[in-house]
């Protein structure tokens, strides 16, 4: 069963380093056990691809090999450390792409040269690992980014790394740790605010687990694969059973399937943990609508009003109106206020340019099809976004 409204998942994700399904800071720490009948095995299908956890931080050969080469080689005056980031990150070495698509393992991502952010991650810790680093994953708080695929919308985090060549004595999983050096290296590709890095929140390895398998598990529910995506979700519980997201996820997949009473006991379970999520809040509320239990629906959609007045993608959803009835110069506005407030995504710069083309505004066209080229997350929207500038340029040069 789908909703009528778009349900909403995350994804921990930074620019170039990290990934995983829902909001921030509040989505660990539960403090209850998963609550009895929350799994519904025997609905769905064993899947024909299980995820081996095994694999996820595994290297392959080809990993060694570049390690012995590129860094056992490296001059004996070069820290370590920093000859590893310089050569997984340096573009005249490995010319590592960043791409959204799909969260890989730390060998399908050096095999790929390519990953979203928990991919890059995984890589780096993995190699850093078999150099002998200590790696602390930690989670930033740089705010949410929400990027959408059809009828799922998507908010992601940032996480980042630490690099110490001495043993990280942690105080607790998700609570504080203490580096033994007084000169750790933090791996981070985007641009962090000293107040964030301030706030930073140590990981422990089975949450990043956890993360790993959340993605999976929205992956695969974004591609129609219900069954794998309910297979992936429960194994982030197992891993991580104070990861709230993973909750989260396994009631919207819950609601996929049409199984309405297990969305609601997931999405419980998530909110008496972290009752103020808008996100929770949104799908229970949807999930209760789809129940035919409307009353109870409007006393949560009237909280999350109070909480968040102007949700995720709202002047997007009134510019795509204002573009179907044709007023380009509203939509144009209403895109732009949504921009405002995610200015790297590029879906919005491509309706902007769209909306300024139909108002003969080509100047403004171009420059925001160049912004959706240099802030897609895919290759294939990359090429899909340079195919339009470059025909818009040919009808610029040729009017007639």
């Amino acid at each position: 069963m789908k909703a009528s409204t778009p349900l909403r998942l995350g994804l921990f994700a930074s620019l170039l380093l990290t990934c995983s399904l829902l909001s921030g800071c509040a989505s660990l720490g539960a403090t209850r056990p998963p609550p009895p009948g929350l799994f519904q095995d025997q609905a769905f299908h064993q899947s024909d691809k299980p995820i081996d956890t095994a694999n996820i931080f595994a290297l392959d050969d080809a990993m060694r090999r570049y390690l012995h080469d590129e860094i056992d080689n490296a001059k004996k005056t070069t820290d370590k450390r920093q000859a590893l980031f310089n050569a997984l990150y340096r573009r005249d070495q490995l010319k590592l792409e960043y791409d959204s698509v799909i969260t890989r393992t730390a060998a399908e991502t050096f095999a790929a040269r390519s990953g979203n952010c928990l991919s890059l991650a995984i890589m780096t810790a993995a190699l850093a690992r078999e150099l002998n680093f200590t790696v602390q994953f930690q989670q930033i708080d740089v705010g949410e980014v929400w990027s959408r695929s059809g009828n799922l919308y998507f908010s992601s985090n940032h996480v980042n790394l630490v690099l110490d060549r001495k043993r990280i004595d942690a105080i607790s999983s998700n609570i504080g740790y203490t580096m033994q050096s007084s000169q750790p290296l933090v791996v981070d590709f985007i641009p962090t605010p000293d107040t964030a890095r301030s706030r930073a929140l140590p990981l422990a390895e089975r949450t990043v687990v956890a993360m790993y398998l959340n993605n999976r598990a929205a992956e695969l529910l974004s591609a129609g694969h219900v069954d794998d995506a309910y297979w992936a979700a429960r194994q982030a519980i197992d891993a991580a059973p104070d990861f709230l997201n993973a909750y989260n996820t396994l009631g919207v997949i819950y609601q996929h399937h049409g199984d309405l009473a297990a969305a609601e006991l997931a999405l419980r379970h998530a909110l008496g943990e972290a009752p103020d999520n808008t996100i929770y809040l949104s799908n229970l509320a949807q999930t209760l609508e789809n129940a035919h239990r409307p009353q109870e629906a409007a006393l949560l959609r009237a909280r999350l009003r109070l909480l968040e007045p102007y949700p995720p993608f709202y002047f997007y959803n009134q510019g795509q109106e204002a573009m179907a009835r044709g007023d380009y110069s509203r939509a144009r506005t209403l895109f732009q206020r949504e921009l405002d407030r995610v200015p790297d995504y590029h879906e919005l710069h491509y309706l902007l340019a769209v909306a300024s083309y139909q108002l003969h505004d080509v100047r403004a066209a171009e420059r925001h099809l160049q912004a959706a080229i240099d802030n897609s997350t895919s290759r294939d929207t990359h090429d899909l976004y340079a195919a339009k500038r470059n025909r818009l340029r040919a009808a610029a040069a040729n009017p007639n």
